[in-house]
């Protein structure tokens, strides 16, 4: 189905990012309190009602069902949302084998309009880049469309915005232990954001 086709359903508003600091499935946030996060790449989908009515067909598997193996326990969010549970299962395989990696903090950057917004850089890593590759790729085939696609693939600039007093600093490292599926707009609202599913080092 086309763009110009899918554009006028009803769209969740969801984001796959790595947290720098401890959270917690399930965890909800105002939507200017966010933890230090690094985004990997965000995206909107068609709602799980317009699916499940037949009106639009979501057809990508999970390869592992495919081959006759079993889901890893845990592995989708228990949300009750089929279509998210699928994304997560998705995203399950790629995430496992970027857990536990080790970036590196660069320089400061302004991001946004007229460079307001203060983010630190991320050094290239081929981890991160494989990554997120992998999870643009997985987007591009669920019906929906990824936000900001000019800073994806070869446009991708991994970063961490700064929250007040809170930023990292040049020169230091943090693992890639915590990766969260995320939904912008939790129950129909705007006002605050919710971790749907947790990757976890030895949890994936």
């Amino acid at each position: 189905m086309g763009a110009a086709a899918w554009q006028t359903f009803p769209m969740r508003n969801l984001i796959a990012v790595a947290f720098v600091e401890p959270v917690a499935e399930g965890l909800e946030f105002p939507r200017d309190d966010w933890p230090l996060h690094l985004t990997l790449v965000k995206f909107d989908v068609v709602t799980s009602d317009v699916v499940k009515s037949g009106a639009l067909k979501f057809d990508v598997v999970d390869p592992r069902q495919d081959a006759g193996t079993e889901r890893e326990p845990g592995a989708p969010p228990a949300s009750g949302d089929p279509l998210t549970e699928q994304i997560a299962t998705l995203m399950t395989d790629p995430v496992a084998a970027a857990l536990g990696c080790r970036l590196s903090v660069d320089g400061e950057a302004g991001f946004g309009r007229a460079g307001s917004i203060p983010v630190n850089l991320i050094e290239p890593s081929e981890q991160l880049q494989v990554l997120h590759n992998e999870l643009v790729r997985i987007v591009e085939q669920l019906p929906g469309r990824i936000s900001t696609p000019a800073y994806t693939l070869e446009g991708y600039r991994p970063h961490v915005s700064h929250h007040g007093d809170k930023r990292l600093r040049q020169g230091e490292t943090f693992a890639l232990d915590r990766i969260a599926l995320v939904d912008m707009a939790p129950d129909g609202g705007h006002a605050t954001r919710r971790i749907l599913k947790l990757w976890t080092v030895g949890a994936a």
